[in-house]
């Protein structure tokens, strides 16, 4: 009677939440967006710049047009758990890739717990990233010697949703 046990380079971890609000705008707009995003993430926030110039809508190459802000570690965790609930701990199986990462939206920040309206920032909506990742994907992402991950080793979207299942107690329709 052989138990099979996981391995623990096979152990699912949290590596980053982001937080984008695209604006397509400069202006107040980006400065009213970074205090929105430091009372949610309680990081600061940088700008995004536009990578083409569209006339049609205004835009210049190189002018900010919206605003992120990357978590990591136990912050990511902390955050994370506020933000499905504010989903009601539902997301959507269509939200899935197939290299363990999955994004979902919410229209109005201050549903999030924790955050307050606040009349000179409003409403504002964002989208949120998340990368899950197991020990050995730094091979990607190092300076040296960079290399793929093994087909066996990637994240698959059923995996990933049994993690947010077993650590967030989140339910995937």
């Amino acid at each position: 009677m052989s138990q099979v046990t996981e391995t623990p380079m096979k152990k699912i971890s949290l590596d980053k939440v982001v937080l984008n609000m695209g604006l397509g705008k400069s202006g107040d707009a980006i400065s009213i967006a970074k205090v929105a995003l430091e009372q949610i993430s309680g990081k600061k926030p940088s700008t995004r710049n536009a990578k083409e110039a569209h006339r049609d809508w205004g835009v210049r190459k190189g002018e900010p047009i919206g605003v992120a802000v990357t978590i990591r570690g136990d912050d990511a965790t902390a955050l994370l758990k506020r933000l499905l609930e504010s989903k009601g701990n539902i997301v959507n199986g269509k939200s899935f890739d197939n290299f363990g990462n999955f994004s979902f939206g919410i229209n109005e920040h201050i549903d999030i717990p924790g955050v307050k309206y606040d009349p000179q920032v409003g409403i504002l909506g964002l989208g949120i990233s998340i990368t899950l990742s197991r020990p050995g994907y730094g091979i990607r992402t190092r300076s040296k010697h960079k290399a793929r991950v093994g087909k066996k080793h990637i994240i698959k979207s059923h995996e990933a949703k049994d993690y947010l299942t077993k650590e967030f107690g989140v339910t995937v329709t």
